[in-house]
């Protein structure tokens, strides 16, 4: 080993690019399981799918931190480290989401509960507003028929009272105060007979009414449309796609008031922060040490490499340019015997 006192600074970046790759690949085995929940290769599918991903990324992050030239000026290495921390936070934020979707996985199923309730509400609520409009002469109309029933009942109950105070001779606004079946309880009677017919004949209507809409709304499927209960909620909460889950996380930084709520929010920023950081880690760490024997070997290593090449390059020049010269001469020599011969 030509540089001995370097090895714990590499061994420590190339464990952090390590570690990198490999959250990564947990990461995006837990993002495609999602994907593809439901399915007989789910689990393989992720795996697979987790393992690429996690190479790629680790391959992705050796090759940033390679190719940043530690014998070059500060300025210069940070323009070149610029493009690569842009690149490694993007990468921090795509390694770090599926992570968080999972240490939040309990308050994200709650949440989910919450949303696939508000969404059937919404839904119930829109085919309600619109069986509304469709049949909003019908509905006037049973309102009105009710709204007349429930003034004639109180009427009929008023009339049976004061029909009672008629017969037994109490005195009364509306009563004569003789006691007995007379004529004005006779027309008291008749009037009440008249108000309970146009009282049975009300109920009839609405009944017909309300049989009438009630069909309606079950054939535009209102009848059907329930509540989810706590195990079809269950069901369908362990089915969730990585959106759903994603949006879940997301309304978790916030109150239903629309208020940040500051403990969730300030969690998962942290976290999304920590991995980002982690991420740039072997970046920062490249562009924080100093110089060192390895980056002096690598350095002279190259700077040989490339006047080798220059001078192999010469080499073969000069080599072609006499070769070239002497094909021209011969070729001149050829010529002016063959113009010789010919004149002589």
């Amino acid at each position: 080993m030509k540089t001995p006192s370097e090895h714990n600074k590499y061994a420590g970046i190339g464990a952090t690019i390590f570690f990198t790759g490999l959250f990564a690949a947990i990461a995006g085995s837990y993002a495609l399981y999602f994907v593809f929940s439901g399915s007989t290769y789910a689990l393989l599918a992720s795996i697979s799918f987790g393992l690429i991903w996690g190479t790629a990324i680790f391959n992705m992050d050796r090759y940033i931190v390679s190719t940043i030239n530690k014998m070059s000026t500060p300025f210069k290495q940070f323009l070149q480290a610029a493009p690569r921390l842009v690149l490694a936070i993007l990468i921090g934020i795509v390694i770090s989401r599926p992570l968080e979707l999972k240490i939040f996985d309990k308050e994200i199923r709650e949440q989910l509960k919450i949303n696939y309730l508000n969404g059937q509400k919404q839904r119930i609520d829109q085919l309600n507003g619109s069986f509304d409009r469709k049949y909003n002469s019908d509905i006037v109309k049973l309102e009105g028929l009710k709204s007349e029933l429930d003034s004639l009942s109180k009427t009929i109950k008023h009339d049976r009272q004061s029909l009672n105070f008629e017969i037994f001779g109490s005195k009364t606004a509306e009563t004569s105060g003789m006691m007995g079946y007379g004529p004005y309880a006779k027309r008291k009677e008749e009037a009440l007979k008249e108000r309970e017919r146009r009282e049975e004949d009300l109920r009839s209507q609405i009944s017909v009414q309300e049989r009438f809409i009630k069909e309606r709304r079950q054939i535009d499927g209102l009848l059907d449309e329930k509540l989810m209960t706590s195990k079809e909620l269950d069901s369908i909460v362990k089915l969730a796609g990585f959106a759903d889950r994603n949006e879940a996380l997301g309304q978790l930084k916030y109150s239903d008031a629309g208020k940040t709520n500051a403990s969730n929010y300030w969690a998962i920023t942290f976290i999304g922060l920590l991995f980002i950081f982690f991420e740039c880690l072997p970046v920062l760490v490249k562009l924080m040490s100093g110089k060192g024997p390895y980056d002096a070997l690598i350095n002279d290593e190259e700077f040989l490499v490339i006047y080798r090449s220059e001078q192999d390059k010469t080499t073969e020049v000069t080599v072609l340019d006499q070769v070239q010269s002497a094909k021209v001469s011969a070729g001149i020599k050829k010529i002016r015997s063959e113009l010789e011969g010919i004149t002589g």
